[in-house]
């Protein structure tokens, strides 16, 4: 039996707000009806009871109801005419009428006005300004951009930085405030709406503009946008010859020549996936190397300058690093554009050339005689025996993991050993592809190593379940030199990237602690900065955070395009490039020395020195001992722990390296040929090609990503190298100690 429903008995009050809500729903003029009755039915009351209550008041009904007609009228501006009803009533009416007109021009006024604050909210209005910077597109590189040309310490810093984005206007200056902060001597002008526009690029003026940057999102169909906005950028701007240098930045391969035509002549073009996996190689094996690229791409203390060197026009390069006090001296500038860095130290310069110095500002680049500051004395002598090979770990799995082996595989040093683990299917052998010889930064491409750097380094795959904790706190580091800690993808899955890092990092940790305290060279990478104090990291480690990489990077090639030279070296894996040495290699440890002797020791080396790092500051924020550009003069005793930051063409050193072990091995085979001639003659061709063999054997091992890691371990035993199965990078398992023979 169903049973029945008991209504809520409705209040009058709710009966009431509901019929009131009825009739103002009804027209503007029931509206209109009773806000009038409202008005009366407060104003009227109240005139009475003012008059009634006057002691002065008429004392007559008819003088009291005139007084508060000309009270109440007063009140409303309809007049306060008195006399016969008429009059009253032509009075009421031309103040109704004088009302209406105030009104209505008020309403006019007040509607304008909120109209134009809008267009202006929505950021659509025009900008006239000359020399300004463009940002085009809205990205986590935009606060670094800002912040970077706003402290920039050259006489070109912009006047107004404009930015462009399809984004909310107040949004953007909301955010830029919060996080760059308020610009002194700098306007920060935000437009919105969608830069591949013409009509709406237009507005920004970037025919006007001494640069334009076009930054790269973080959508999956970022590149493709880029391409539209330098095409936009070209049918606004033109041909023209005194076009604005345009500087771009995309993410994926395919479409750096697209916008390298896009951009124009002069147009430059960042791959920002390359030029990360570039530094992350660069950091493995050389802790801290990260702070003083950082220390390097920031305006807030010394960068790279272009100083005049009409002073050593006929003099040697040798001689010019030694003839500034306040800067480093570490490469040319020749007349014809091309950028050398680290030049041999008989280089003379010739009419036209400009130094490349590391300094403070383009004016502190003073001449000064430093020759008399060197203490032969303190100089260093024998040379320190090279590096071994290492052994090298990689977690985890991202777009530019096959950039990073590629770079290690082209950088290691030969006979080293590279293990990658991963929680995802193990990626299969990669097709040959041509090597790039392109001229922009990041043009290297992913080229497959050349005669010789696959024997370099040994890559070797394994896949694990890394989401796990066991799985990692699990891992056997006790013989790795160095590790590397990759985050997956955005739309790898819900979760942030950095949150699988960060908890990576916390295992990583505890293994340190776990294993005596054994400190690890871990080299990390973030997509987030603000996630950086969160890593559980030791002070002072090399953290990327690539974003921020290719905003200080836009921002320093703004200032000066021809730095995009300059960087595009330094991040190659050829070339020359950023080092830390031990202080020992170039002055006696424990000697009182000045750092101009440190610079001429270098120079006997082939090196351009720009500053050092203490070892007693390691781990003290904000430099870490790093010191960047010391005066010539600057005294202090050295120790056998600190560091010196070089400039150094390393490629020689590996070249020089590659073939002492090739001509070890040739020895080695040549000798074992004669002995195998002597006891079997006739099994020597098909031993030296069995011998051939295990020296091209590499280690690759696929398993399948839900397989459990002992079993996959005891289903299939890594298979030795010929060349590395005797040294440091001893095949062996990859989650516990080497297996046995």
């Amino acid at each position: 039996m169903a049973e029945a429903k008991v209504r809520r008995p409705v209040s009058w009050r709710d009966r009431a707000s509901y019929r009131f809500d009825r009739t103002l729903a009804r027209s503007t003029g029931t509206l209109m009806g009773w806000l009038v009755i409202t008005c009366l039915a407060v104003v009227v009351p109240v005139s009475m009871l003012l008059v009634w209550t006057d002691p002065g008041s008429p004392r007559s009904l008819s003088g009291r109801l005139t007084a508060a007609w000309r009270t109440s009228a007063e009140t409303l501006r309809l007049g306060a005419m008195t006399g016969t009803p008429l009059r009253m009533l032509l009075s009421a009416l031309l103040g109704l009428v004088a009302l209406l007109c105030v009104s209505t021009l008020v309403g006019v006024i007040t509607t304008s006005l909120a109209e134009r604050m809008a267009e202006l909210s929505r950021g659509r209005s025009t900008v006239l300004e000359q020399g300004h910077v463009v940002l085009l597109g809205w990205s986590d590189q935009v606060t670094t951009v800002v912040r970077e040309l706003i402290a920039a310490q050259t006489p070109h810093r912009p006047r107004a930085i404009v930015l462009l984005a399809d984004r909310d206007k107040t949004e953007m200056e909301r955010a830029l405030a919060a996080q760059v902060g308020p610009a002194a001597r700098t306007r920060l002008i935000c437009r919105s709406g969608p830069a591949s526009d013409p009509a709406v690029l237009a507005l920004v003026g970037p025919g006007t503009a001494s640069t334009v940057l076009v930054l790269p999102s973080g959508e999956p169909g970022a590149d493709a946008e880029i391409l539209r906005i330098l095409l936009a950028l070209r049918a606004v701007v033109g041909g023209a010859p005194d076009a604005p240098p345009v500087l771009a930045a995309v993410r994926d391969d395919r479409y750096r020549a697209a916008a390298r035509l896009a951009a124009g002549p002069r147009g430059t073009v960042l791959e920002t996936d390359t030029v990360t996996a570039r530094l992350i190689a660069q950091c493995v094996g050389r802790p801290g190397l990260s702070l003083v690229l950082r220390d390097l791409l920031d305006f807030a203390g010394d960068e790279f300058h272009l100083a005049d060197a009409t002073a050593f026009h006929g003099a040697s390069f040798g001689a010019a690093l030694l003839g500034h006090a306040d800067s480093c001296v570490v490469g040319l500038l020749t007349p014809e554009g091309r950028t050398v860095l680290n030049p041999p130290a008989d280089t003379v310069l010739g009419t036209g050339s400009r130094l490349i110095v590391v300094t403070h500002d383009e004016t502190s680049a003073r001449r000064q005689d430093c020759r008399p500051l060197v203490d032969p004395s303190a100089l260093a002598g024998d040379r320190p025996p090279p590096e071994a090979p290492a052994r090298l770990l990689v977690l985890g799995w991202n777009r530019r993991a096959p950039l990073v082996v590629e770079q290690l595989r082209r950088t290691a040093r030969p006979g080293s050993t590279l293990d990658v683990v991963m929680d995802r299917a193990v990626p299969g052998p990669r097709e040959p592809q041509p090597a790039d010889t392109g001229e922009r930064l990041g043009a290297a491409g992913e080229g497959v190593a050349g005669e010789g750097e696959a024997d370099r380094l040994t890559v070797r795959f394994r896949s694990a379940a890394l989401s796990r904790p066991e799985t990692l706190l699990g891992l056997d580091l006790t013989p790795y030199d160095g590790l590397v800690v990759l985050g997956p993808d955005p739309d790898d899955g819900p979760d942030r990237p950095d949150d699988w890092t960060l908890v990576t990092l916390l295992a990583l940790r505890l293994l340190e602690e776990h294993t005596g305290g054994r400190e690890l060279c871990v080299v990390s990478e973030l997509t987030d900065d603000r996630n950086r104090p969160l890593a559980p990291v030791a002070p002072g480690s090399d953290v990327i955070v690539s974003g921020q990489l290719t905003g200080l990077l836009m921002a320093q090639i703004a200032q000066n395009r021809h730095l995009a030279a300059v960087f595009d070296e330094l991040f190659s894996p050829d070339g020359s490039t950023i080092s830390l040495r031990p202080a020992g290699t170039y002055i006696r440890p424990g000697v009182e020395a000045t750092f101009a002797t440190v610079v001429a020791a270098a120079r006997d080396r082939g090196e351009c020195a720009i500053g050092y790092r203490r070892h007693d500051r390691w781990t003290t924020a904000p430099d870490h001992g790093v010191r960047l550009n010391p005066h010539k003069g600057e005294r202090r005793v050295w120790h056998a722990l600190d560091q010196v930051v070089v400039i150094t063409t390393e490629h020689t050193e590996r070249a020089q390296l590659t073939e002492r072990a090739q001509r070890t091995e040739r020895t080695e085979r040549t000798e074992q040929t004669e002995i195998m001639e002597r006891t079997a003659p006739t099994d020597c061709a098909e031993h030296a090609d069995r011998t051939g063999q295990a020296d091209r054997t590499e280690f690759t091992e696929s398993t399948d990503p839900t397989e459990p890691v002992e079993q996959a371990r005891q289903r299939k035993r890594p298979v030795a190298t010929a060349d590395t199965a005797e040294g440091p990078g001893r095949p062996g398992s990859l989650l516990g100690p080497p297996d046995g023979p």
